[in-house]
């Protein structure tokens, strides 16, 4: 039997436990961000059609160590504005600032590993540690690029001539999508922030906006990094994962047991142990410089 993971359903849904929500304004968007904890500051970005709620778990069980920051990026949950990773990396920056943070470990689950290294490399001296949670490509294979394993354009059609109905049903059914848990609650955490995804990388004209993958810039990255695949992640997102930390002189990996590309909701608990055994190792207590009232 599969094991059963010791967190408690409001760590997953939230509820009156959980931190409010606050907003900064940055760059043209409202950004939704939420903030728990003291100690080393640990930023969580999450995945594309996701939401910081997807964190929901982790941030309980860092919040004992860790101040544990998550956002909304722009265009995703509750933040306004269009998907840009390059507008990420600054959001996240001004995000510092308001909150005082100097120095920060990061964490990218998918899509959000790419602002992730982006960040990294363009603030080295800001990053103690990254964590790599699912990575897709970062475009540094020196051959002939992989298949895509997410149908980008054919998701914008769809949305865009059947509405985002449609395609929610069809993203929901998707490899990246399924998870390997028992908990229902996971299951309606996930139903939710895909139906709050607003979609306006998919509907708006141009598509969507992102960093050219010629630019990633895995190799300029001098911290030590994490990469996690959960353990039945899809083929391509693993073999991604070890070649990235094959790459790096201070990277390691780590597959979350009984997993999927979601492992942090399929098995928070491991998931969790996981991240905090590592930041515990690289994480610079940021003790000069208070925490910021939100």
């Amino acid at each position: 039997m599969r094991n059963m993971t010791r967190h408690r359903p409001a760590d997953i849904l939230g509820g009156a436990d959980q931190p409010g929500d606050s907003y900064l304004e940055t760059n043209g968007v409202r950004l939704r961000y939420r903030e728990q904890g003291q100690g080393p500051a640990v930023v969580l970005l999450h995945g594309w059609t996701l939401d910081l709620d997807m964190w929901n778990p982790q941030a309980a069980a860092l919040a004992r160590n860790f101040r544990v920051v998550r956002l909304d990026r722009r265009g995703f949950g509750l933040s306004s504005g269009e998907p840009s990773i390059a507008a990420d990396v600054a959001d996240l920056r001004d995000l510092c600032r308001h909150q005082g943070i100097d120095t920060l470990a990061l964490v990218g689950m998918s899509q959000g590993a790419r602002v992730a290294v982006q960040f990294a490399a363009a603030f080295p001296r800001m990053v103690s540690c990254l964590i790599l949670d699912g990575p897709p490509d970062l475009g540094d294979h020196g051959t002939v690029p992989p298949p895509p394993d997410l149908p980008y354009a054919h998701y914008c059609e769809l949305a865009r001539l059947q509405g985002l109905c449609a395609f929610r049903e069809e993203w929901s059914r998707h490899p990246l999508t399924q998870l390997k848990t028992r908990h229902p609650e996971a299951y309606v955490l996930l139903a939710h922030m895909i139906a709050r995804y607003p979609g306006r990388d998919l509907t708006h004209a141009g598509g969507h906006s992102d960093v050219p993958a010629a630019t990633w810039n895995f190799r300029a990255v001098e911290c030590p990094v994490l990469v996690i695949n959960g353990e039945f992640d899809i083929e391509s997102r693993r073999r991604t994962g070890k070649q990235l930390a094959s790459q790096h002189p201070r990277a390691e990996w780590a597959a979350i047991p009984d997993g999927g590309h979601l492992c942090s909701l399929d098995h928070p608990d491991a998931y969790s142990d996981v991240l905090r055994q590592f930041l515990s190792r690289h994480t610079i207590p940021d003790s000069i410089h208070p925490r910021a009232p939100s």
